[in-house]
């Protein structure tokens, strides 16, 4: 019995060293600089934006509306088609092309909203806004679709764990460093610096490698029509249908959905509750940037563990709780008042659950995936986590002005509790074949575009 717990302690120990050992890939480094290129612009036309907003006196509920012009990231399935299958006007390969297409476009489109004036042209920020937040969408699209194809099954969720801490880090450079800035430079050197980082994601896609795919079977159409008919089957029917042959696709939907309600109910309207409290931009900015920077990675990073070394379903759950907790800090700070403590320990806890929730959240939806449809079919189940980002969240402003800042962000820390409900339903199971994990990924086997049947749920 010693000697068998001895090697069961062995094996255990083995499977953390390797579990850690992934993060030095070289393919799995090139994902982290492509996270950080997909999160700056977010914040851009979301905290960071409600907090320019905030300085400059418009009404909190307008400031909350204003999280309407990210639906472009809960609609991007509906354009990510062509992006999965028309040729980019970069011949550089269909990823790199349109990833380097796309931000170019977004670097122009971050200096155009930089250029802004609330007090004069609060509608031109909206439309500006609305664009910036489209070609984000669309570079997400490309950078997921390189990263589930570009990495191994074993390589899945060290790669969500990656694109998760790029991802924050990109957040927290648009969110701590762009009020830094501006605070001691202006909105439009902010917003201006930026459009500069946007260059790490750019540098990827010039000098990275185009990841291989299946090779698709030629087809001779007896007619035009026939040949429209079959592009229109291949790049929009076919994906949705292949999702739909998993057992219980409307409950993954719907779980999916509400998995990221509360962090982001919380997220929108976070800065203002700090402005309201009374902190400053570099108060703000400075406990973010020692705080947060830390616990994002550290919290993407123990994420990615976790869910290789315990499987999906139970990293799901698991992380699904810590994320509700953390939100509670936002009722403390509330109660609280003005006080730097409750400041990082919100920070912190808020960063920390939220990149461990969202890197077990990430390889769930890699994991969904069939490698001739990666593109569009993650765009369609990342479209679903960041629906309550836009419209639900849209909501916080008015509903924190009824209720109070307290009880807002207690409601944000329940309101996702049901999907944990519906992860432990559903969710794959975490067996263990000698002491690893099973593989996550199914759908589609990574040597052809045949499907291979879905396992039952």
């Amino acid at each position: 019995m010693k000697e068998l717990a001895r090697i069961d302690e062995e094996r255990a120990g083995a499977n953390w060293r390797r579990a850690w050992a992934a993060y030095t890939d070289r393919r799995v480094l090139q994902v982290l600089a492509l996270g950080f290129s997909s999160g700056l612009p977010l914040l851009l036309t979301y905290s960071t934006l409600s907090a320019w907003l905030a300085t400059h006196g418009v009404r909190r509920a307008a400031i909350g509306t204003f999280a309407l012009v990210g639906i472009p990231y809960s609609f991007k399935f509906l354009w990510s088609p062509l992006i999965d299958r028309v040729p980019p006007p970069v011949p550089l390969g269909r990823r790199r092309g349109w990833g380097i297409t796309i931000q170019v476009l977004l670097i122009g489109a971050v200096i155009a909203l930089g250029l802004s004036d609330p007090k004069h042209n609060l509608p031109r920020m909206a439309v500006l806004a609305v664009v910036v937040a489209f070609l984000s969408a669309s570079q997400d699209i490309v950078i997921d679709a390189w990263r589930v194809e570009s990495l191994t099954r074993d390589q899945q969720a060290p790669g969500a764990a990656m694109v998760q801490s790029g991802y924050r880090i990109g957040m927290l450079a648009a969110g701590a460093g762009a009020l830094f800035i501006a605070a001691y430079a202006g909105w439009f050197a902010a917003y201006a610096t930026m459009a500069a980082l946007l260059g790490v994601g750019l540098l990827v896609f010039l000098f990275g490698p185009e990841p291989e795919v299946p090779a698709e079977t030629s087809y001779h159409a007896p007619s035009i029509w026939s040949a429209i008919w079959h592009a229109f089957s291949k790049a929009v029917i076919a994906p949705f249908g292949d999702f739909m042959r998993r057992p219980l696709w409307p409950v993954i939907l719907i779980a999916i959905f509400l998995y990221k309600m509360g962090e982001a109910m919380a997220g929108v309207m976070s800065t203002p509750l700090y402005i309201s409290l009374g902190f400053t931009l570099p108060e703000i900015a400075t406990a973010s940037k020692i705080f947060g920077f830390f616990s994002i990675v550290a919290g993407a990073l123990i994420g990615g563990v976790v869910t290789t070394r315990f499987g999906i379903r139970t990293s799901l759950i698991l992380c699904g709780v810590l994320q509700s907790i953390g939100n509670l800090f936002f009722v403390l700070q509330a109660v609280g008042g003005h006080r730097i403590g409750y400041l990082a320990l919100c920070v912190t806890a808020e960063n920390l659950t939220g990149a461990m929730a969202g890197t077990a959240l990430i390889t769930y939806l890699s994991s969904l995936c069939s490698p001739a449809f990666t593109a569009t079919q993650f765009a369609l189940l990342s479209s679903l986590a960041s629906l309550s980002r836009t419209v639900v969240a849209s909501s916080g402003g008015v509903l924190s002005e009824k209720i109070g800042w307290a009880q807002f962000f207690l409601l944000t820390s329940i309101v996702g509790l049901p999907s944990l409900l519906l992860f432990f339903w559903i969710g794959p199971r975490d067996d263990s074949l000698n002491g690893r994990p099973r593989p996550a990924l199914t759908g589609t086997d990574d040597r052809s575009e045949e499907p291979i049947p879905a396992p039952k749920l």
